[in-house]
């Protein structure tokens, strides 16, 4: 079956040649081409969803409320297209819960790249691992997808989000630098002024409310990358 992505963009011939392009690639695409008719498409096909791509600016909103609205409503990855060549967009999506972006003008095949990295990491789980970790009053669970608190209330994770904290309670105790975490959530290095990775481990020591002053779960070593610190058990039912 192929896989449902949902591309607002205001500008016409973007759409049909994305659309187009995408579908070419074993896509199926629907279009909107403003907030109020991506967020009818979005409450119609939300189900069936793998992915939407929101446009920064719109004519009559813009992709950082449509991201906001997303989040509160589900867990579905998140690409972002901006034409600001200032890190500021692209941050704000990310605190936003923004799973990638891409700077426009970009090269379609770019694009396909990002779309299927997010959809490999987001599907791929390696045969024979273990379902369950469990951290600090945290239960993880790797086939549903979702992390609870020792009270059972569920955290709310982007795709991106839950794999970064994935790959840390695979590694605890190890110190990762900024490129193999990067590599991990993004399929890309993490260049030296690109900070989105960093806003993404604030973003999950918010969530599992860790103090960003003095973490003790995600730390930082200076100059090397981030440890993740919590004693780690796993296997066994939830």
């Amino acid at each position: 079956m192929m896989r449902k992505i949902l591309i607002v963009d205001d500008d016409q011939k973007t759409r049909s040649l994305l659309k187009t392009y995408l579908e070419k690639n074993q896509y199926e695409v629907k279009l909107a081409h403003n907030g109020e008719s991506f967020l009818t498409e979005f409450q119609r096909y939300s189900e069936e969803l793998s992915l939407v791509i929101l446009d920064v600016m719109l004519p009559d909103t813009d992709g950082f409320a449509l991201c906001k609205t997303v989040r509160q409503k589900s867990n579905i990855p998140i690409i972002m297209l901006t034409a600001s060549s200032d890190d500021t967009d692209r941050i704000v999506g990310l605190e936003l819960g923004a799973d990638d972006y891409i700077a426009k003008p970009y090269n379609p095949r770019e694009l396909l790249a990002r779309i299927k990295a997010i959809h490999r990491r987001v599907g791929s789980e390696t045969a024979g691992a273990p379902r369950f970790y469990r951290f600090a009053g945290f239960t993880m669970d790797t086939v549903e997808r979702s992390v609870v608190d020792a009270e059972g209330e569920l955290i709310a994770l982007t795709g991106m989000d839950f794999q970064l904290l994935k790959y840390f309670v695979e590694h605890p105790g190890d110190i990762l630098d900024r490129n193999v975490l990067s590599e991990e959530t993004r399929g890309r290095d993490a260049g030296p002024l690109d900070r989105s990775l960093d806003v993404q481990i604030s973003r999950l020591r918010l969530r599992l409310h860790d103090d960003g002053k003095q973490p003790q779960l995600i730390k930082t070593v200076r100059g090397a990358g981030y440890v993740f610190s919590a004693d780690v058990s796993s296997g066994g039912a939830a």
